[in-house]
């Protein structure tokens, strides 16, 4: 995939895997090696949760020093963009609206999850009972997939 704009280097990044229940999350340090699961947040419907979503990441986004988000798009297996794709697009706008100078990179998901659940099976972790952590796992693997993408195009540190 080519990366129309590229995320800062040199500083820490931010990845998430948003979810109708579930915000998956993860960030790198300013060196982008070493990448980081973070709580998952838990999404409730209604304004007022969405409200405390947009809060708890704009302190997370603070806390870390985050200089760019790297957000997954549900892009389907046929490449074409569905319901859950529009609304993480909706999310973006928010986030974007939130933090006007935060630069935002969509990356497209497919089959994060499904990497996610092997990786947490063959650490013998049934990821049935750990819904959270698949996503946090999912939030890594976008990262992880962002970074080496940049590595194999040549946008080094």
């Amino acid at each position: 995939m080519q990366h129309q704009h590229r995320l800062p280097t040199n500083a820490p990044l931010l990845a998430i895997d948003y979810g109708k229940k579930r915000i998956g999350l993860a960030y790198c340090d300013a060196s982008q090696t070493f990448v980081f699961g973070l709580p998952t947040l838990e999404q409730q419907s209604g304004n007022t949760k969405r409200e405390q979503v947009l809060a708890s990441l704009t302190q997370l986004i603070a806390e870390k020093a985050i200089a760019g988000v790297v957000l997954g798009l549900p892009v389907n297996m046929d490449g074409s963009l569905g319901f859950m794709a529009e609304t993480v697009q909706a999310f973006q706008a928010l986030l974007q609206f939130a933090h006007p100078t935060l630069p935002i990179y969509l990356l497209d998901e497919r089959l994060t999850s499904k990497i996610a659940q092997q990786a947490l099976q063959q650490q013998g972790i049934v990821p049935s009972r750990n819904k959270g952590l698949i996503d946090q796992q999912a939030a890594k693997q976008l990262l992880e997939d962002y970074l080496r993408s940049c590595q194999l195009q040549g946008f080094t540190q």
